[in-house]
């Protein structure tokens, strides 16, 4: 991973930084938040990680061992199919699932949350995100997701609610119109938290809604996007 670009809000009081395997434009990518004079979060349970894919998770795990990094999970096969994968976790604590996964045009592959109502989340997800299930059951091979980072939604039988604690913040979507968008998903059950609108002291436009979960997504406008690159 990379460093795409860094920006620093003093008026909001935190710091941002961008990072992933290829321009913003055309990937996936995590941005970090550094909030002025907060030096650590509670992860809380709901959070569960993000996927990397990887042509050979046991060499990409020892390159991490060599740094310093923490294997929380050894390589092997996911229990019941074929696909190798290990589990990690930064210095923060935030864990990260390796894949493995020849020749995939985005390692940075999946988020996964945990939800207390599958199907209402799936829902959800499709009608307010126009987002498609890709698949529900465990499957060794495969299909759509190998080209495109996915969100994954875990249900544990029996458990309705987590702690999100304070560290998770967002996922952002693009769109072409924040405001058709805030509509469709008030329409969809969802919540918005922030009204569509510019971002102060940068000019994007975005809205923030919460799912039924009370995950937070922000939904950022394509073309204003575009200029914040450039």
């Amino acid at each position: 991973m990379k460093l795409l670009r860094k920006r620093d809000i003093p008026e909001e009081k935190y710091t941002n930084a961008f990072l992933g395997y290829g321009p913003e434009e055309t990937n996936f990518a995590i941005e970090l938040t550094y909030n002025y004079g907060v030096d650590s979060y509670d992860i809380g349970a709901g959070f569960g990680h993000f996927g990397i894919a990887t042509d050979d998770v046991a060499k990409t795990v020892e390159l991490i061992r060599a740094k310093g990094g923490k294997v929380t999970r050894e390589p092997g096969p996911v229990k019941g199919g074929k696909t190798v994968i290990a589990f990690i976790e930064d210095p923060d604590g935030y864990k990260f699932e390796i894949l493995e996964r020849p020749g995939t045009p985005e390692p940075l592959c999946q988020v996964m949350l945990r939800v207390g109502d599958l199907d209402r989340a799936i829902s959800f997800y499709e009608k307010a995100c126009g987002m498609k299930l890709l698949r529900k059951r465990d499957n060794p091979e495969y299909k759509p997701e190998d080209q495109n980072a996915v969100l994954e939604l875990t249900y544990n039988y029996g458990v309705t609610e987590y702690d999100k604690g304070s560290a998770y913040a967002q996922i952002a979507i693009g769109t072409d119109d924040v405001y058709k968008t805030a509509e469709v998903v008030k329409l969809s059950g969802g919540k918005v938290v922030r009204e569509a609108g510019p971002l102060p002291g940068i000019g994007t436009k975005i809205t923030a809604i919460l799912d039924p979960d009370g995950w937070k997504s922000v939904f950022v406008d394509n073309i204003d996007f575009a200029k914040e690159l450039e």
